[in-house]
């Protein structure tokens, strides 16, 4: 049994993970406290989103302990799991908003669908929610009327609508423009502080994040590369990370996918 000390709320160890024969996450150690946020960061297909489906018991390691509030996930029980995702928020890479179902109808949603609470109750509640994320008046849209950033901030008033004790983030800033990258940066930190979440975010956005998390993670061949503070990420001579950092197309994660080069193969022809 992994110990648990109270001041954690996820921990993972020795975590291996393979999809058929091919491998994504090899021996992955770490902890996050109560309160935390942090970034996971790497190059694509690197094991990011596959670290949070871990976490939320979507999927499980082939060997390794995966620890949520003291919880081992992989070994949950259906109705355990379900208990234990209720205390879990996610906010997906596009919102993944129900569109047929107007604002107010989308963020009311976990309340029905999870709760007995009379629905005078479920009318505040969901008011209290779009109005910390800046869109009470937005209530009787429909998503094909929002913004990209608009849509957003409902899809996170709706994944925080149970006060979730950790909230997982899948690159909640792809495709918004600067100011709705800024907003929706300043809501993630703002709730996480309001509702004393733990928060996941995977994010290839260098500049917003460094400003909003507490540590980066940077995974590397199935492994945790660095985890470091953000302003070592600015400053480190560490190659794999520069070239991360700077948007180098070649380096140690080579422009090439692996195998015989194109000049061998001319020759064999």
């Amino acid at each position: 049994m992994t110990s648990f000390h109270e001041s954690e709320m996820i921990a993972l160890k020795d975590v291996c993970f393979s999809y058929a024969d091919r491998p994504i996450l090899n021996g992955i150690d770490l902890t996050i406290k109560r309160g935390e946020i942090i970034a996971i960061m790497g190059g694509s297909g690197g094991g990011k989103t596959t670290l949070l489906g871990l976490i939320s018991g979507r999927l499980k390691p082939q060997t390794g302990s995966v620890l949520v509030k003291g919880l081992e996930v992989p070994n949950l029980r259906q109705s355990e799991l379900y208990g234990l995702r209720r205390k879990i928020g996610m906010l997906f890479q596009f919102g993944a908003l129900f569109t047929d179902l107007n604002v107010f109808d989308n963020v009311a949603f976990p309340y029905r669908e999870q709760t007995n609470l009379p629905e005078e109750m479920i009318r505040t509640l969901v008011l209290l929610k779009l109005e910390a994320v800046g869109l009470r008046s937005a209530k009787n849209l429909m998503p094909a009327e929002l913004s990209g950033g608009m849509a957003r901030r409902v899809a996170l008033a709706r994944a925080v609508a149970l006060d979730p004790a950790v909230m997982l983030y899948d690159e909640p800033f792809t495709g918004l423009d600067p100011i709705s990258v800024g907003i929706i940066g300043r809501l993630i930190k703002r709730l996480n502080r309001a509702l004393g979440m733990t928060s996941v975010i995977v994010t290839h956005d260098l500049n917003e994040t460094l400003r909003l998390v507490d540590r980066v993670v940077v995974l590397s061949q199935g492994k945790i590369h660095r985890d470091m503070a953000p302003e070592e990420i600015r400053s480190t001579d560490d190659p794999f990370i520069r070239q991360f950092a700077d948007g180098l197309p070649d380096g140690p994660v080579p422009f090439h996918y692996p195998g015989r080069d194109y000049w061998s193969e001319l020759m064999d022809q």
